[in-house]
C-alpha cells in the first residue's frame, strides 16, 4: 500500500510540473464565455447578473482530460444581494461591482450539514456624498427568495442547477447556479483552509483566493 502511495505522489508531481498548458481555446471555453456574456447582459431588478466560469472547464489544464468535459458550470450571483455570516454588522463599505441598493441575507445554521438558511435581515442604501452604505433592518423571518431565469432552454434541475440546453448538438448542456455572495470566510467552513491535502491540490494561492470570500448556492425548492 505504501509503494502504491509512493508512485501516485511521483505520477502526481510530474503531471503536475510537466503538464501544465498555457490556457487554450476550446470550444467548452468559448460556449461557457458565451453563456457569461449571456448573463451578464440580463438585469435583474435594477441589478447586474454577475457570472463566473467554474467546474471541469475552468479547472482542467492537461491536455489528455479536457475531452472528458461533461457540461459547462457557471455561477452567478446579484449585484444587489449580499451574504453575511449570523452576528456581523452590516457592511458600510462594498466593492464597486454591487448595486446602490442591496439587499444583506443573514446566514443561519440549518439541521442539515453543509444547508443553511438565508434570512433577509437588512436593506443597504448607498450614500452620493461618500460611497458609505447605510442599513435598515428588516423584520424578523423573512426568508430570501431568489428570481430564478426562465427559459425554453431549460431542460431539468440537477440540485441548485438549472440545466440549460445548448441548441445545438455538438455543444455541451449548461448547469447555471444562483449564488449569493460573501465576503468573509463562513465559520461553517472555519476548517476547510487547514484541511490535511493529499497531492497539494488545490494549492495555497487558490486556498488563500476562496478564504477572502466565497460564493454560497441557492437551492430552489
Amino acid at each position: 500500500m505504501d509503494d502504491e502511495r509512493i508512485v501516485e505522489e511521483i505520477i502526481t508531481k510530474f503531471l503536475l510540473n510537466t503538464c501544465r498548458l498555457r490556457p487554450q481555446l476550446s470550444k467548452p471555453a468559448v460556449q461557457a464565455a458565451y453563456r457569461c456574456a449571456g448573463l451578464a447582459s440580463l438585469v435583474d431588478e435594477g441589478g447586474d447578473l454577475i457570472p463566473l466560469t467554474t467546474g471541469s472547464v475552468a479547472e482542467f489544464y492537461i491536455e489528455p482530460m479536457l475531452p472528458h468535459i461533461g457540461d459547462v458550470d457557471i455561477m452567478y450571483h446579484d449585484s444587489t444581494e449580499l451574504a453575511i455570516p449570523r452576528g456581523h454588522p452590516p457592511p458600510t463599505q462594498l466593492p464597486d461591482e454591487f448595486h446602490n441598493y442591496v439587499q444583506v441575507l443573514q446566514i443561519i445554521d440549518s439541521h442539515l450539514p453543509g444547508y443553511v438558511y438565508l434570512e433577509l435581515r437588512y436593506l443597504l442604501t448607498e450614500c452620493v456624498d461618500d460611497g458609505t452604505f447605510s442599513a435598515v433592518e428588516y423584520d424578523r423571518g423573512m426568508h430570501a427568495t431568489h428570481s430564478v431565469i426562465t427559459s425554453e432552454a431549460i431542460i431539468g434541475q440537477h440540485g441548485p442547477a438549472t440545466i440549460m440546453n445548448s441548441g445545438h448538438a455538438s455543444l455541451l448542456s449548461v448547469d447555471n447556479v444562483h449564488c449569493a455572495r460573501c465576503l468573509v470566510w463562513l465559520p461553517q467552513a472555519a476548517e476547510w483552509p487547514s484541511r490535511h491535502r493529499h497531492y497539494g491540490w488545490p494549492d495555497s494561492a487558490t486556498v488563500h483566493r476562496q478564504f477572502c470570500g466565497c460564493l454560497m448556492m441557492s437551492v430552489h425548492q
